[in-house]
């Protein structure tokens, strides 16, 4: 019998799951179902036992509602709503502050993607993905990967050598692998331990003992972007100006002019040494 909404009674708890799934028209996998009440035999008659049924939400719908949770506990201003599922979930979160949900590079909309994955495939045999994303921050991002895959692979096969980049999330990194796996002069791989983990970029003329470089690094000394040094401009009597050349500690550092008369000093010039990047 239905005492009220999802609420069922009868004498026993297989008689009360069994009605209330019928009325309901879903199947035992597809029930959520509660003991609220156990029977007992009484002095006149027995007390019935009592369920309550409810319909499980859908994977989407769990990992939705997660993330919708999750937003009012981090005090976003933003709502999560299922844009797709079947075999992958794809949620679409709007905010008033998107960036607030993104983060930097999209570390922070990473974060909820993957704790909506784990809750959309609690008790599935097979995996399912789910993606998170913020309007349209995924697409976007995509493009500006495989832009920047492109370079870097023009710029392993120009030097020769071995590139890499910044730590990426592996979401991230299957971009650049997917974009550059039909180039034929270079390979990709994932070098690193979570959470620094990063792509490499190899042309097939690379050194075996070539550490690699880092994308956006000057690497070429003798043009004067790391060192200054005898005759070239970028070291720190540059930066004073021509006219405020100091000499060193020891009296022994370069030349100065003083009552019309040039002094001259001998010494070790050191230049510049911090690095530059692009």
């Amino acid at each position: 019998m239905q005492e009220e909404n999802n609420v069922f009674s009868a004498k026993t708890a297989d008689e009360a799951i069994e009605e209330g799934l019928r009325t309901l028209g879903i199947t035992l996998d597809e029930a959520e179902i509660t003991i609220l009440e156990e029977g007992k035999k009484k002095l006149f008659g027995a007390a019935k036992t009592r369920v309550r049924i409810e319909k499980k939400g859908s994977d989407a719908q769990r990992a939705a509602d997660f993330v919708s949770g999750l937003l009012d506990v981090l005090d976003f201003n933003a709502t999560a709503e299922i844009a797709s599922e079947g075999e992958n979930i794809k949620i679409n979160v709007t905010a008033v502050r998107s960036a607030q949900v993104i983060g930097k590079h999209g570390d922070v909309l990473d974060a909820i993607q993957t704790m909506a994955g784990a809750i959309a495939n609690i008790g599935r045999d097979e995996y399912i993905k789910v993606v998170v994303d913020c309007e349209d921050y995924r697409e976007q991002r995509e493009k500006t990967l495989q832009i920047l895959a492109g370079k870097v692979a023009d710029k392993a096969i120009e030097t020769g050598r071995k590139i890499t980049l910044e730590p990426m999330s592996a979401y991230e990194r299957r971009i650049i692998h997917s974009a550059l796996s039909d180039n034929e002069q270079v390979k990709t791989v994932s070098e690193g331990k979570e959470p620094s983990r990063y792509i490499a970029v190899i042309p097939n003329d690379a050194k075996p003992y070539d550490k690699g470089i880092r994308y956006g690094e000057r690497n070429n000394r003798s043009r004067g972007g790391k060192f200054g040094g005898r005759g070239e401009r970028g070291g720190r009597d540059d930066r004073r100006g021509r006219g405020d050349r100091r000499p060193s500690s020891g009296g022994n550092g370069g030349a100065r002019r003083s009552g019309g008369k040039k002094e001259i000093h001998f010494g070790t010039f050191l230049g510049n040494s911090r690095d530059i990047k692009d």
